[in-house]
């Protein structure tokens, strides 16, 4: 066994300042295997990958690379020991081709042979079973696509080790299964591949092996096909936990929002939004899908009145009265005043849902200020809804004036979605609630939207995981390109049906 160890980390320790982020970690990674590594936020997944690509240093420990020491200062050192990471957010130059940004950054005599190159990246897309164009530029790309530049750019520097952070956040199904079959050929071939998910279905699909992190510390490494999905959740958060989603039937759904011919553009002019219609219903979660970029973010923005339309129509219908309001072309606090209590999860957290230097209290206060109101601020019923949203949601923080941005990206997500529920909205429209949260923690969203439905509000929930949509949502519309391909059940739609609506619009009602 101790022959075919790729990579072996032991007794690696990383702190910031006071915090402990890696605590004694043994791991080893097999030649010739794909090893998934799970651990709730805050586990230490990431600094522990990112110490082996060379981002970070660790303060204790060793590496060892093929059975010798390694020492991995930076990226370029990563390089040599033949080690690349394929980050979430890729780091490509739009106007280049793919073969132009794999060469980026190798060093080469002269002047490139790009006949040469584009050459060698078509040897690799053969051998691993890609589909990719080495001429195609950047910007013409979908995201699977560049996805797959970022790993040849990998390849073409020798890699033999791989790390994917979420490589399948953003991919439809059937991207998914085309990515794991390449995966699978890599593995065949040789190379050893971690895998960052939260997705347990996958790591099941995909890994040989588990490793679990839980607190900075290694609780274990088993055998794939040896453990369930419940024993590894178990593993992770230290306790068993409840991995199903509650969906009740709605009760008396009632026209809450009335979409019709909604059109948008971007700046630039590029159309965002096409003729989107839709209805939803109180007591009811309306799912939308997508691939990014189909005009999610510009609908929910349109309707919480962030956004300018170029036509279409938005009509609110009061749950008390049944007066329809006309929300088309008014401001946030227009309506606001007109009492539409629209609660807005946006996809940029900090940018659009909280101030970062604000502590919990203010960010609190953020939602219910009205100016003229009082010379002085009440900051008691803030500071008390902060304080149950900590307790509720077990958002780690010192304490509820803890700046935002000191807090981790999964808590900063506690924070902002326990505020908007807090809210008490008829409509709630929660944009990817659960990205970059750890299982247990998801699962407590998915059951305060389930909660929020029983009690009437209409639920609209943009999500990026097909099987929690199917799974969670009574309806789910999809967009593709700012158009909806269809409307579908929940209760009845597959995957692989959503996920093609998802890539075409062609014959579908």
């Amino acid at each position: 066994m101790a022959e075919n160890i790729a990579l072996q980390l032991k007794n690696i320790s990383k702190h910031f300042g006071t915090i402990m982020a890696n605590r004694k970690v043994d791991l080893d990674l097999v030649r010739g295997e794909i090893l998934a590594v799970l651990g709730e936020n805050g586990s230490g997944k990431t600094t522990l990958m990112n110490m082996i690509a060379g981002i970070y240093y660790p303060d204790e420990g060793q590496i060892f690379v093929d059975g010798k020491e390694a020492t991995i200062r930076s990226p370029k050192d990563a390089f040599e020991y033949k080690i690349g990471m394929i980050h979430q957010h890729f780091k490509l130059v739009d106007i280049f081709t793919a073969a132009e940004n794999i060469a980026l950054g190798m060093h080469d005599e002269g002047k490139f042979d790009m006949a040469k190159i584009e050459a060698s990246v078509a040897e690799l897309t053969e051998k691993f079973g890609f589909e990719m164009d080495p001429r195609k530029k950047i910007y013409q790309m979908s995201v699977s696509e560049k996805q797959t530049v970022e790993i040849l750019k990998i390849l073409y520097r020798g890699a033999d080790i791989l790390i994917l952070d979420e490589p399948t956040a953003v991919l439809t199904p059937q991207e998914i299964d085309k990515l794991f079959a390449v995966l699978r050929r890599m593995r065949e071939s040789g190379k050893s591949i971690i895998i960052i998910t939260h997705k347990l279905h996958e790591v099941m699909a995909i890994s040989d092996r588990v490793a679990v992190l839980r607190r900075g510390e290694h609780i274990a490494t088993v055998k794939t096909a040896e453990v369930s999905e419940a024993e590894l959740t178990e593993m992770m958060v230290g306790k068993k936990i409840s991995l199903n989603i509650d969906r009740t039937e709605p009760k008396n759904p009632t026209d809450r929002l009335i979409v019709k011919n909604l059109n948008c553009f971007s700046i630039d002019g590029i159309q965002k939004l096409s003729s989107v219609s839709f209805t939803a219903r109180s007591g009811e979660i309306l799912g939308i899908a997508g691939i990014a970029g189909s005009g999610q973010r510009e609908l929910l923005e349109a309707i919480a009145g962030l956004q300018h339309l170029s036509g279409g129509e938005i009509t609110y219908i009061d749950p008390q009265t049944g007066v329809e309001e006309n929300l088309r072309d008014k401001t946030p606090q227009q309506i606001r005043e007109l009492g539409v209590r629209l609660s807005f999860v946006p996809e940029d957290r900090l940018g659009m849902g909280l101030v970062g230097n604000m502590d919990i209290v203010d960010n609190m206060m953020l939602r219910s200020y009205r100016r003229g109101r009082s010379l002085f601020l009440d900051r008691k019923q803030p500071s008390n809804l902060a304080d149950e949203i900590i307790a509720s949601l077990e958002v780690v923080t010192p304490s509820s004036h803890t700046p935002v941005r000191r807090l981790s990206g999964g808590n900063v997500q506690k924070v902002l979605v326990g505020r908007e529920i807090a809210a008490a909205p008829t409509v709630l429209m929660a944009a990817y609630p659960v990205r970059g949260l750890d299982i247990n923690s998801s699962y407590m969203i998915y059951n305060l939207l389930n909660a929020q439905k029983e009690n009437g509000v209409a639920v609209i929930f943009v999500g990026e995981d097909l099987d929690v949509l199917l799974e969670l949502c009574d309806r789910i519309l999809v967009l593709c390109g700012g158009k909806v391909s269809g409307i579908v059940e929940g209760r009845k739609a597959k995957k692989e049906q959503v996920g093609l609506m998802m890539t075409k619009t062609e014959g579908v009602s």
